[in-house]
């Protein structure tokens, strides 16, 4: 081939290879969502199961429970005490989403916030090197949605939390977030855990996550999707949407606790109200995708799925390109109350 034809083939090319970048980077920016369909898009058998003290009194389809229940079904709470029955169910209260686009809020319909300012970092994408996956970077968001009780799904019922739907967190002024060093102000414990042996048993973690829930004597393993360290936006591995966004929505809940924004409401504990709880209990959130494409088929029974449990199955489908690349979940957390006469 001479020069001649080496030319007109780029000049036939290079409109094409514009436009193709163009559109990269426009599909890259572009800021798409939808507000999670109570109906449609929340599985509502996670609320399930339903304990009075140790003993299950409502299941269908193998719900699973923690096991962090009051045995005795007696309890009261109160400087005069108030006697009353000890329940256990799962409470939708919270949301999380990893997101491309700074500024951009996918539970909300795709709402942009950006305020014209210098935007903190979007979404990264390394290359892979030798026969790994490359990594990525994210920004997330955490909402407070207490929906049981802004649907009036039951009345007059006190172990609901009170709120409405309201955006609690953006990493994005956040400056811990895509800083791996300047993140050990909050987690200096994952210095102890950056050798082979520590990562090495997250194995045990990520079995046990697929069978049941994760190993909070393993505190710093987020099941099959890694290290729950560092608690910021960047992942040393990407292998798909889903399993990076599971991995940040794990990340951000615990960042949560660690900042005593996210609290404690479950075991003997959380009878009487929240409690502090700096180290999050991985066995006492399930995860239901409610964006781009809700999670609400079941699978053996089942379409919550705890933290760290691998994304092989349920994650299969759920994400498309461009407008199915960005993640929202709502969070079902374990409450346990004390219900006064």
């Amino acid at each position: 081939m001479n020069t001649l034809h080496r030319l007109l083939i780029l000049l036939i090319l290079l409109p094409l290879l514009v436009w193709s970048s163009l559109a990269t980077a426009a599909g890259m920016a572009t800021c798409t969502g939808k507000f999670p369909n109570p109906l449609t898009d929340i599985c509502w058998s996670c609320v399930l199961p339903i304990t009075i003290g140790g003993a299950t009194i409502a299941n269908f389809g193998g719900q699973e429970d923690s096991g962090d229940n009051p045995s005795n079904p007696i309890c009261s709470c109160g400087v005069n005490p108030t006697i009353g029955l000890s329940i256990g169910f799962w409470e939708p209260a919270r949301h999380v989403e990893a997101t491309r686009k700074p500024f951009c809020l996918p539970s909300l319909g795709g709402l942009n916030l950006d305020p014209g300012i210098a935007a903190p970092e979007g979404a990264r994408y390394t290359r892979s090197e030798g026969d790994g996956d490359g990594g990525s970077f994210y920004q997330a968001h955490f909402y407070t949605n207490p929906v049981l009780y802004w649907l009036e799904v039951v009345a007059d019922f006190p172990c609901l939390e009170r709120g409405s739907f309201d955006l609690a967190y953006l990493t994005e002024v956040d400056p811990l977030w895509n800083d791996d060093e300047l993140t050990l102000i909050l987690n200096p414990d994952a210095v102890l855990f950056a050798n082979p042996i520590a990562i090495a048993a997250c194995a045990a973690d990520c079995v046990a996550a697929t069978v049941g829930f994760g190993l909070n004597t393993l505190f710093w393993c987020a099941g099959c999707q890694g290290g729950i360290y560092p608690l910021d936006g960047q992942v040393q591995y990407h292998m798909g949407g889903v399993r990076t966004a599971a991995l940040l929505a794990q990340r951000l809940t615990a960042k949560m606790h660690r900042e005593l924004i996210a609290w404690g409401w479950h075991g003997s504990r959380g009878l009487c109200g929240p409690y502090f709880e700096p180290i999050m209990d991985k066995a006492s959130y399930k995860t239901n995708l409610t964006y781009p494409i809700p999670s609400t088929d079941k699978l053996d029974g089942k379409c919550c799925q705890p933290f760290g449990r691998t994304t092989v199955l349920w994650g299969a489908g759920k994400e498309y390109p461009v407008r199915g690349e960005d993640f929202a979940f709502m969070l079902f957390r374990k409450r346990n109350c004390c219900v006064g006469y």
